[in-house]
């Protein structure tokens, strides 16, 4: 986390899911990453079934949209260093996409 939010200072807000917001947790992140406000994502008790969580579909969408790349669908890779480099491909892939798409 320290080093997440070390490299990227202008990150200001971590969402989490509930199974993050015990003690332990919030003591650890305030130790390494003082300014950083946590925001829990619950779901809902009374619900059946699937239901979106908000926040959460942002993360899922995006994770669905790397795992398109067939490199990045399995860990084939024995090192992190060309694994983080696929993914950094495959970000830039999907981030040219978005970018260069035209609206009709």
């Amino acid at each position: 986390m320290a080093t997440l939010f070390g490299l990227h200072p202008f990150l200001l807000k971590l969402y989490a899911d509930g199974g993050y917001q015990g003690p332990a947790f919030q003591a650890g992140l305030r130790r390494v990453c003082r300014g950083i406000q946590v925001e829990i994502v619950k779901r809902c008790d009374q619900t059946k079934g699937f239901a979106v969580l908000p926040k959460r579909w942002i993360v899922e969408r995006t994770i669905a949209w790397l795992n398109r790349c067939r490199r990045l669908a399995k860990d084939w890779e024995c090192r992190s260093r060309k694994a983080l480099a696929f993914l950094h491909l495959a970000s830039i892939r999907l981030m040219m996409r978005k970018l260069t798409q035209t609206t009709i």
